[in-house]
């Protein structure tokens, strides 16, 4: 620890030089006139947020006839928590979107807190109406009341319909339609249809563990089974599951896995989400081997960073598609209702394709972005062998927009050395982000990465991550969006998202030499392109308050 701590301190001060390496940025003349970035500044280019309020969990995401259904616990009156609504956007390709009306509204048995939607396209819950195909959504009611009066069963389960694929919802009269059996925490379902078992499939959420449910028409359910107790995580409430089946890459094999969030609990703190891969006969779930028993700091997580929570798949993705397909919410409890966006709170992360991969006995559940925002690559920098010695600056704001930027690089013939990179700013702020090959470890410090006294437990701490690869050669996709980096290593196996509020646009992107140098053998950058929208509009940003 004493060689990395060295290592680390060696990395900041190379850094903090090269921050100051042009002295002209910091004529007094300059600094009078830099305008510090806040609020709607901070809007993503091409990450869904709301046009104003709070927003958190993805629910009830489907697709139907070539448009990708997203919707999310929204709170229309306030930038912070309040009675949950569903809010509701659209969109094409899973990148550019289209906020839509409010689907759900509360109503007298409670908020419409976290769920999913099917398509029914044989009408087994009989909603179906001349033709129409009904899309049914499956949520939770949440009786505020009954929580504040310290009662259990304080939540059910609801479902509700539409026949004009998801525009406009009715409420079945005979909710709930899964009563509380005196259970706290009783909530977020996720339904499949499990073609191999010929059954609707809920996974439910409660404090320690996840509940089965089995159905024929969406209406009546029966538990089937529980999973969790003394497995995984547990440092805090389960929440947002979700339960499928895949197969294992490069093979016949089939297996299923959960994804189970927890808050707090998460491996950097706050909230974070594991996963689990095992069988699945119809009626319970049997983690694999090396998934079974609950440990120190459970190592199977779907992104180790701080601000990725509550992430579910899209259902009714055709056959020919075949891709498994997730997003989740770009945010942590710690600190999400504090951040400085004070018109509008939170983003979804890009959307993901999920795959599974069997590595040294392990199942591994990898993640990549989706093959659409390589439709959105404009302007393109390629650059070979690169040598970092000291620092090594390989991009700026001249080459690529780092607001909207996508970057791949490959590092081979690893040395056991601590390998940096860093965004920086013209503020001298910078994020950075460093793997120490020796202890298979990425170390991200976003200390100094502009705004953060809104939080304590914002930028204080440095977050890890463990590198599961074996591999002596590394690759690593970053996707970078104004306030956030999504990075996807060796092919998604590691994954970290961060999010950070800088006082200007990151305008360099440099690697930095710990004690060794080292050679980056390529690299391409992407300049992403979008069309102006409700979202991204100068519009939208001239109602700052």
């Amino acid at each position: 620890m004493k060689r990395l701590f060295e290592v680390i301190c060696l990395s900041f001060l190379v850094a903090a030089i090269a921050s100051c390496k042009n002295d002209s940025k910091n004529d007094e003349k300059e600094v009078a006139e830099v305008q510090i970035q806040k609020n709607e500044d901070f809007r993503p280019n091409f990450h869904f947020t709301p046009k104003k309020n709070w927003m958190n969990d993805p629910n009830g995401m489907f697709y139907l006839d070539g448009t990708y259904h997203l919707y999310f616990q929204y709170y229309p009156e306030d930038n912070v928590w309040g009675p949950m609504h569903w809010g509701h956007a659209t969109s094409k390709d899973m990148i550019t979107w289209e906020e839509q009306p409010i689907a759900l509204f509360p109503d007298e048995k409670g908020y419409i807190f976290s769920g999913s939607a099917v398509v029914d396209e044989k009408n087994t819950s009989g909603f179906g109406e001349e033709g129409k195909t009904p899309v049914v959504a499956i949520f939770t009611y949440h009786e505020p009341k009954a929580a504040e009066e310290g009662k259990k069963d304080y939540q059910s389960q609801a479902i509700a319909y539409s026949l004009d694929e998801g525009q406009t919802w009715t409420k079945y009269e005979g909710n709930p339609v899964i009563p509380n059996p005196g259970i706290e925490n009783f909530r977020d379902p996720k339904v499949i249809w499990d073609d191999i078992n010929k059954q609707w499939l809920m996974a439910l959420a409660t404090t320690e563990k996840a509940l089965f449910y089995t159905s024929q028409n969406l209406k009546d359910w029966k538990k089937l089974s529980e999973f969790g107790e003394k497995t995984g995580a547990h440092d805090g409430v389960w929440e947002c599951p979700d339960i499928f089946p895949m197969q294992v890459e490069g093979s016949d094999e089939q297996k299923w896995v959960l994804i189970q969030s927890l808050n707090p609990g998460g491996y950097n703190g706050g909230s974070g989400t594991q996963y689990f891969v095992g069988d699945f006969d119809g009626k319970k779930f049997v983690p694999a081997k090396g998934m079974e028993a609950l440990e120190e700091k459970h190592p199977f997580w779907i992104d180790f960073g701080r601000d990725n929570y509550a992430g579910v798949t899209w259902s009714n993705i055709p056959d020919e598609d075949g891709r498994k397909l997730f997003l989740g919410w770009m945010s942590n409890w710690l600190y999400a209702q504090e951040v400085p966006t004070t018109t509008w709170r939170s983003a979804m992360t890009i959307s993901r394709e999920l795959k599974l991969i069997k590595e040294d006995g392990n199942y591994l559940l990898t993640s990549e972005p989706v093959e659409e925002l390589k439709k959105y690559r404009g302007k393109k920098l390629q650059k070979k062998d690169i040598k970092v010695s000291g620092n090594k600056v390989v991009l700026n704001a001249d080459d690529i927009d780092l607001a909207r930027a996508e970057i791949r690089f490959s590092i081979n013939d690893l040395k056991e050395t601590t390998y940096n990179f860093r965004l920086s700013n013209d503020m001298g702020e910078e994020f950075i982000i460093s793997y120490d090959h020796a202890q298979k470890e990425f170390i991200m410090n976003r200390s100094h990465a502009g705004k953060n006294d809104f939080s304590e437990k914002f930028g204080t701490e440095n977050s890890t991550a463990p590198r599961i690869s074996n591999s002596n050669s590394m690759n690593a996709i970053l996707i970078i969006d104004k306030t956030s980096i999504e990075m996807f290593f060796d092919d998604g196996k590691t994954v970290i998202t961060e999010i950070f509020f800088p006082s200007q646009p990151w305008n360099e992107f440099c690697f930095t030499a710990g004690l060794e140098d080292f050679t980056v053998d390529s690299l391409e950058a992407y300049e992403l392109e979008f069309p102006k929208t409700d979202q991204n509009s100068e519009e939208a940003s001239s109602d700052n308050i």
